[in-house]
């Protein structure tokens, strides 16, 4: 049955893919590459010429607002020293932590939430309430909870994420064509394996959807628990944004929000990677 599965699956993509080939050539993965980061270049020496502009302009005393250059030599300057990559590290180690418990949480409430009826009539509205709940409105009740320590920032993160993640897999639950888990059935496919073979590679677009929903959730709401908890001798990057935001360090301020900025495309350009794979196999894509 898994082998019938297999091959169907390969013949449809090998169809796709087909029909992909007639429509452009295979390019090099230098020329992808290329084509893929000179817009985000363009976008960014735009940015930086408008920033300039802003600051040539005099709307802002230089020490509140200063330009590229300063902030480009201040980022150099943290990059040379220990506790900038200390609060990388620590922060990094939070957030993947915390997306960790999320994916898990929310991978099951999800499949639980999209197969019972009872309990998606009884809490099915309830995750896309808190999904659009601020991360930081649970702050005052995880201090309240766990006190001024990680796990109150650990409780965030996860409130923060986990619905976002429970709704990617309902979504993609739900959405799986009836002719699909009929055709499973035809062949065989019975309770886990139907799950493994048929409605689990279905239900993975929108699956993988919910988890970077999740991951800009979690993210958001880990910078926001670091900006409000801070632990003693335990650099982080919310940690050093409040201390420049209380010495008038503006240079500094934003040096650190350039590097949350590339931690944002670095974790983008990983999800892109995965989408991509998942497009290939299934000949949507060019491999």
């Amino acid at each position: 049955m898994a082998t019938e599965l297999r091959t169907r699956d390969t013949t449809l993509t090998g169809l796709d893919a087909l029909e992909l080939a007639g429509r452009s050539g295979r390019r090099s993965l230098g020329h992808r590459t290329w084509a893929a980061t000179w817009p985000k270049l363009v976008a960014l020496a735009i940015f930086i010429g408008f920033w300039q502009i802003v600051v040539e302009s005099g709307w802002r005393d230089p020490w509140i607002l200063p330009g590229p250059a300063v902030v480009g030599e201040e980022l150099w300057r943290q990059l040379q020293t220990a506790n900038l990559w200390e609060g990388v590290f620590n922060t990094m180690n939070r957030a993947l932590l915390g997306f960790g418990i999320s994916v898990l949480g929310g991978s099951l409430l999800g499949f639980a939430v999209a197969r019972v009826k009872v309990l998606r009539a009884g809490i099915g509205s309830m995750i896309t309430a808190l999904q659009t709940l601020p991360s930081v409105a649970w702050f005052p009740f995880a201090i309240l909870i766990f006190g001024l320590n990680e796990s109150a920032i650990f409780f965030v993160v996860v409130m923060g994420a986990a619905p976002s993640i429970a709704n990617g897999v309902i979504s993609g639950i739900d959405y799986v064509p009836p002719i699909w888990l009929r055709a499973g059935k035809n062949i065989g496919a019975r309770g886990l394996s139907l799950y493994r073979f048929v409605v689990t590679p279905a239900a993975l677009p929108a699956f993988i959807a919910g988890l970077k929903q999740g991951w800009a959730f979690s993210w958001r709401s880990l910078m926001a628990g670091e900006l409000l908890s801070i632990i003693p001798g335990m650099p982080a990057l919310g940690v050093q944004m409040t201390a420049y935001r209380d010495l008038s360090n503006a240079k500094g301020l934003l040096a650190t929000l350039v590097v949350i900025f590339f931690i944002g495309i670095l974790v983008d350009a990983i999800f892109g990677v995965i989408e991509r794979s998942v497009r290939r196999r299934r000949g949507l894509a060019e491999a």
